[in-house]
């Protein structure tokens, strides 16, 4: 600023204007009416330079600027050809006509000419039609958490700067690109950042935690040499096919500017697939048994997963992203760069995809979710065994999917069979209601007939809507078309079961909780007790310890039939049972049994 003051005052030296004339008000260089007409500059050739009074529209200006800042078509023919028109532009809403339109303008007026520099310079003229640019972003207005527009006058004005400072200029970032499309207006909420800031940046750094703890206890650094697909179990090669999944959508939600779609979709993975599916369902692998092929593969496969997830997120969140990395590569040492930045977007192995792998895991997650769903429903906890689950299944592939991740299933719901029902009448029973939102707009007039047909449907009539994904009914002597989207079918709960379903998939839940289920869920609760008092005692990993527990009537069956598989949870040596119990010990509960319990390391 103080430069331009100087050149000013020269040029008025040279002209013989005022020299002591300072253009500078509080400090900064005023270039408004009416100051800026008294500014006079000198050109290369001593000639006095000023502003030109004639002006067409601000924004007229703006959408000259493809074509001005080159001097086209006065020069730089070719360089211009070769970057027109724009892969985007962006803007405010607000700005839409004034600049967007102006461009398009231009563009037209120029649009021969510019054909004629693109086939001089060979270069193709396909993409040249009158358009300044290929796609528009046209950015929507930032208002408060109530949708109101920010204003001093109401005080409702969020500061950018205190913002970033106290969340992070990632999880703010994340939040706006996130939360809505880039063209729609945003209800700008701190507590939304906040819950960015846990749920999204939180759930992957805790991730990252998980795999950094026991990396660090085996020693992992990924030396070992990469493990073949094919020797890896089911869920390392669903996990990975799944995050190649993800790179094919983001990198086309991207390329189509829907930065938000892409941000959610890498959300959904990290909460839904890789938190609390694979490393939840993991977990065993990575602190129990030797550092072997099902270790070392559980750790590339994460590994993978982690450093896939931080590349794709670095557009949006460069610093978490690169802190992620550098602890990352600083032990394996996979990349000789200085930076995330520095390394390309990930790619596709479309080698690695398996749709049908995906499905079944979808469905197997779908299963779980509705069981677990009804757990909480009935209020039995998920470390009390069942024994069993009922799943209709409408067609021999669902039936050949889910036998293939039937272990999983029980094994994740703590159940003790999977039973599949070929026939549902009589044992599911499933009513149906109409939507009115769909259908009001395509029967109108004979909506109401259709919804009582609706509700009288047979069961027949129902699976052929879960099956064919549509059914037909007649009204006046004409026929319509009802499809999923037109019903909701809801499942009745029976005696001793308790049912649940997810479009076209039902589940039926025996309840009946017997005495030997009973001992079992007894011991898993005591396991988890034990498990608490370790790690809020401060043991590490791998000590053995011993347990005393206070003789107690109602769990010793419990405790005692189920030694062995407690010991293995616990890394206990030894449970000893004794009267009584001297000095410091634990008060534990036990399905509302209370035991006192000492443990010690070993």
């Amino acid at each position: 600023i103080q430069e331009l003051n100087d050149a000013i005052r020269k040029a008025n030296e040279v002209l013989g204007g005022d020299v002591n004339k300072n253009y500078l008000h509080e400090g900064i260089l005023d270039l408004h009416k009416p100051y800026v007409d008294d500014i006079i500059l000198v050109s290369p050739l001593g000639k006095p330079m000023k502003r030109i009074p004639d002006l067409i529209d601000v924004w007229f200006d703006s959408g000259a600027m493809p074509y001005a800042q080159h001097h086209f078509p006065f020069e730089n023919k070719e360089l211009f050809a070769k970057n027109y028109p724009a892969d985007f532009i962006a803007e405010g809403v607000d700005q839409t006509r004034g600049w967007f339109y102006t461009l398009h303008a231009i563009g037209s007026l120029i649009k021969e000419s510019v054909i004629e520099e693109l086939e001089k310079a060979n270069l193709p003229t396909n993409e040249v039609d009158g358009r300044a640019y290929k796609t528009v972003v046209s950015n929507g207005l930032v208002l408060d958490k109530n949708g109101v527009k920010m204003s001093k006058r109401l005080g409702n004005i969020v500061n950018p700067f205190d913002t970033i400072e106290k969340f992070g200029a990632d999880a703010t970032r994340w939040y706006l690109v996130t939360n809505a499309s880039p063209w729609d207006n945003l209800k700008f909420d701190l507590a939304g950042i906040q819950e960015v800031q846990r749920k999204f940046f939180g759930t992957l750094y805790n991730t990252y935690q998980f795999f950094a703890l026991y990396s660090n206890v085996d020693g992992f650094a990924f030396k070992e040499a990469y493990i073949p697909l094919e020797q890896r179990p089911e869920i390392d090669r669903w996990i990975l096919s799944s995050l190649n999944t993800l790179i094919t959508k983001v990198t086309a939600n991207m390329e189509d500017y829907e930065p938000t779609a892409a941000g959610r979709l890498i959300e959904e993975f990290v909460d839904e697939y890789l938190s609390n599916w694979y490393v939840r369902l993991c977990r065993r692998r990575f602190w129990k048994g030797e550092y072997e092929q099902d270790k070392i593969a559980a750790y590339q496969t994460l590994y993978e997963c982690l450093e896939t997830l931080i590349k794709l997120i670095a557009p949006i969140a460069p610093f978490f992203s690169e802190a992620i990395f550098q602890n990352l590569n600083e032990v394996t040492k996979k990349h000789n760069v200085k930076s995330i930045h520095h390394i390309s977007y990930p790619k596709t192995n479309e080698t690695i995809v398996d749709v049908a792998l995906e499905e079944r895991m979808k469905l197997a997650q779908d299963t779980c979710s509705l069981v677990l769903s009804l757990r909480k429903k009935v209020n039995i906890k998920v470390r009390q065994p069942l024994q069993k689950v009922m799943i209709p299944v409408l067609n021999p592939e669902m039936k050949l999917q889910l036998e293939k991740v039937k272990d999983l299933i029980k094994s994740e719901l703590n159940v003790k069979e999977l039973v599949y029902l070929t026939e549902t009448d009589g044992i599911i029973k499933k009513k149906v209601k109409a939507n009115f939102k769909t259908l009001g707009t395509k029967l109108g007039a004979n909506m109401k007939e259709a919804a009582n047909q609706i509700a009288n449907f047979s069961q027949n009539q129902i699976s052929e809507i879960e099956i064919h994904g549509e059914t037909e009914i007649v009204i006046l002597n004409s026929k319509f078309i009802i499809q999923n989207s037109d019903v909701e079918i809801i499942a009745e709960d029976i005696p001793g079961w308790s049912v649940a379903s997810k479009g076209n998939l039902t589940v039926a839940l025996d309840i009946t909780i017997t005495e030997e289920l009973q001992k079992e869920g007894n011991a898993r609760e005591f396991v988890n007790r034990i498990q608490t008092i370790r790690k809020e005692s401060g043991f590490e990993l791998t000590d053995r310890i011993k347990v005393i527990v206070k003789d107690n009537l109602t769990m010793v069956s419990s405790i005692n039939e189920y030694k062995n598989y407690i010991c293995g949870e616990i890394l206990a040596d030894s449970i000893n049972w004794v009267q009584d119990i001297k000095g410091p010990s634990d008060d534990i509960e036990v399905n509302n049994t209370l035991l006192k319990v000492l443990v010690t390391k070993n």
